[in-house]
């Protein structure tokens, strides 16, 4: 069911690493062109062509795109009462540790008169995906809504995919989050097209572009995001999900087994991996996991996740050899369970989030651990970040200088003006005191 690579008996490259479990780049690839060719077509057709790719993708057709109001008041109506409850928990949560993510304004005083005052600004607007193909995510509304509303963010446009089997509405459950964190800017389009939607707005729908993009969804998601890049900001490329877990011998094979199935259940492209230096516990875990996914509900979707060349069962010499793994490979999801794991949560760089302990699985963070589930995959986690309120954030460095301390630096302004051959970058400086002359040193 689940591939074993053995990585004993010397040290690897990082290189090496990286390609033990590879990633499913010739997908990435292919999601790329598609996306690319459904972002044109939203740009050029707007809202007929999100009307054709809803009846191509999501089988929907003569449905709504803007969600009406009516519609997110039946949904928080009609919501489970126990389901309700524990959004609710959830955004406590979510947005007390949202909150922890905002830096204060800081002011550095160089002298009388001289400060440079650091602020945190939010951005305008932003678009917020929710994605809705093989489940339902109202814990992913939580996760994009609440960091935003604790940045500040004053415009919020949230979107997922229409459904079939409810008349070409967005699923209550996420129009009920939507509505109880105050949403009312609801859209119901689903993949790449989406994400077009959003970065370059659709003016027959009254879409108005966003600053940012932010959400997790498949790779055809994870592409449309990285396409739109630099058009307008983005959270990551959040694809298939990924989950490594880090054990020694004395991990409960049963646990592990569990876990990487849970991950494994979101999609067939996910990746579960587990890295240990103890052949007992690696053969425990296989033993396990049959019957394990064989009794889940989404047994042949786990199955097929657990087969392919994206999951692994890796083993190394010794835990610091799995380190070295883990840091390499750079998961979205770190589960570590081993005798001392805060100790070696404290020796990993590179992961989205980390679990620490066999009672911090990675389910705890997808719904009410506080943190944030929106994180990035494909190796990512090497140089960025999850979502928090940190995504729709910018510094900004105000200066603020008197007529006594700018005078004060003129000399030193003048002489590096004329030794970048900028001479009136200083000339505008003296300008500002009559008494000086407007000469530059000699030789700029």
């Amino acid at each position: 069911m689940i591939q074993t690579i053995d990585l004993t008996g010397r040290t690897h490259t990082t290189a090496e690493l990286l390609a033990a479990v590879p990633r499913a780049a010739a997908a990435a690839a292919e999601a790329s062109e598609a996306a690319a060719r459904i972002i044109a077509d939203v740009r050029a057709h707007g809202g007929e062509a999100l009307r054709e790719q809803a009846k191509r993708f999501d089988r929907v057709e003569g449905h709504e795109l803007r969600v009406p109001q009516s519609h997110i008041d039946e949904a928080v109506a009609g919501l489970d009462p126990r389901v309700r409850a524990a959004l609710e928990a959830v955004i406590v949560r979510v947005r007390e540790a949202s909150a922890a993510q905002v830096p204060p304004p800081a002011v550095t005083t160089f002298g009388p008169g001289a400060r440079v005052i650091q602020r945190w600004q939010p951005v305008r607007r932003v678009g917020l995906y929710v994605p809705g193909g093989k489940a339902v995510y109202p814990s992913s509304v939580v996760m994009n809504v609440v960091p935003a509303q604790v940045a500040g963010v004053t415009s919020i446009a949230l979107t997922s995919p229409p459904q079939a089997n409810e008349g070409g509405r967005v699923h209550p459950t996420i129009l009920a989050a939507a509505g109880l964190l105050g949403v009312t800017e609801v859209y119901a389009l689903g993949g790449a097209g989406a994400i077009g939607a959003l970065a370059y707005g659709v003016a027959d729908i009254d879409l108005e572009p966003v600053d940012v993009v932010t959400g997790p969804g498949n790779n055809f998601v994870a592409a449309a995001k990285r396409l739109v890049s630099g058009v307008v900001g983005i959270d990551a490329e959040a694809g298939a999900t990924e989950i490594l877990v880090l054990a020694d011998a004395d991990a409960d094979a049963q646990l592990i087994a569990a876990d990487l199935i849970s991950q494994a259940e979101h999609d067939e492209q996910a990746a579960a991996v587990l890295v240990t230096p103890s052949r007992a516990l690696a053969d425990r875990v296989i033993a396990a996991l049959p019957g394990l996914a064989a009794s889940t509900r989404h047994s042949a979707r786990v199955i097929e996740a657990l087969s392919g060349p994206q999951s692994a069962i890796v083993l190394v010499d010794d835990l610091a050899a799995g380190i070295a793994f883990s840091n390499a490979y750079a998961p979205e999801h770190l589960e570590i369970h081993t005798v001392d794991a805060s100790a070696v949560a404290a020796l990993t760089t590179s992961a989205g989030a980390i679990f620490v302990g066999a009672y911090s699985p990675v389910s705890l963070g997808d719904y009410l651990a506080g943190s944030n589930h929106v994180l990035p995959t494909g190796g990512q986690t090497r140089y960025g970040a999850g979502l928090g309120a940190h995504t729709f954030l910018r510094p900004q460095q105000l200066i603020e200088y008197d007529e006594v301390a700018l005078r004060s630096v003129v000399d030193d302004i003048v002489s590096l003006a004329g030794a970048e051959a900028l001479p009136a970058h200083g000339e505008a400086v003296q300008a500002r005191f009559a008494d000086l002359t407007t000469t530059t040193p000699e030789g700029s």
